[in-house]
């Protein structure tokens, strides 16, 4: 009986230290690769491991400048930045920031007919929400012209993918 029970006692002594020495083993860090030119305005790929919770943001546009004008949302400069204030917004009250941000698809309107998009007043704002030293993290992005969003004066909208570790 005495054998028996030292036997239990080695068999549970071994168990919990096998049991401790996995728990101690630390748990590689989920983050998100990006590769790209480090001058770029965005990154060439980002690959988000299987692990992560991936989190898709819809289609934002513009709030109006003043309330009492409904349908002023100011140039391509002014609506990006509302839309990428509103966007930040939105991540940190989940949690998140502009640099868990893997990927944006941003959609602009000329804001002449028959002209072309102000891709460079929405990249001057892009540069103060990513890629500084604040938020060094750039996402992959596409940008399309295209011919109208759900206003006359909506000039852009901007829908994007963020990744994070549970």
């Amino acid at each position: 009986m005495k054998q028996l029970m030292s036997l239990a006692a080695a068999s549970a002594a071994l168990a919990l230290s096998a049991g401790t020495a996995h728990a101690a083993k630390p748990k590689p860090a989920l983050v998100v690769e990006r590769t790209g030119q480090p001058t770029g305005v965005i990154s060439s790929t980002a690959t988000v491991p299987a692990e992560m919770k991936l989190i898709f943001l819809s289609g934002s546009t513009a709030s109006p400048l003043d309330p009492a004008k409904p349908d002023d949302f100011g140039d391509t400069r002014q609506q990006t930045l509302s839309i990428l204030t509103k966007m930040k917004a939105q991540l940190e009250s989940m949690g998140l920031g502009m640099g868990d941000i893997v990927k944006l698809n941003v959609f602009l309107v000329a804001p002449t007919p028959g002209g072309r998009m102000d891709s460079a007043a929405m990249n001057e704002v892009f540069k103060t929400f990513f890629g500084t030293p604040e938020q060094p993290n750039k996402p992959t992005r596409s940008t399309v012209q295209v011919a109208a969003l759900g206003r006359p004066t909506t000039y852009v909208e901007i829908e994007g993918i963020a990744a994070k570790a549970p």
